[in-house]
């Protein structure tokens, strides 16, 4: 693949990530994160290590942003892509907090998926 279009198809799979949070739609969110993926951060001070099905989970028994009419506030910062590896740091708006997260992704079969979700929020 060219970079141009590792960019476009890594921007998809952030789309899929911030309509997912943003909707509460964990069909998108099942797309954008392989099934092997781990979420590790700091929530309130206290490290926290989970699986990405366990993260879904939490995120079903969330309030949905689009719903409680929060705003649409997700954007892409950076971008750094070697060969079928990326680091992607985003800044999201959810359920009233800000968070920083750096996303690693991984080619598979010519698709982006994220693999690893660090973060913090403010």
């Amino acid at each position: 693949m060219s970079a141009v279009t590792d960019l476009l198809a890594i921007g998809e799979t952030m789309q899929d990530y911030f309509e997912g949070m943003h909707r509460g739609d964990t069909a998108l969110l099942r797309k954008a994160f392989h099934p092997d993926a781990c979420l590790f951060g700091y929530y309130d001070n206290a490290y926290s290590r989970i699986t990405r099905e366990e993260w879904i989970a939490e995120v079903e028994a969330m309030a949905k942003p689009s719903e409680s009419g929060e705003a649409f506030d997700m954007r892409i910062v950076a971008t750094d892509i070697t060969g079928p590896t990326a680091v992607v740091k985003v800044v999201v708006l959810y359920v009233g907090q800000r968070y920083t997260d750096y996303l690693t992704l991984m080619q598979f079969g010519g698709a982006w998926a994220i693999i690893n979700k660090s973060y913090h929020h403010d």
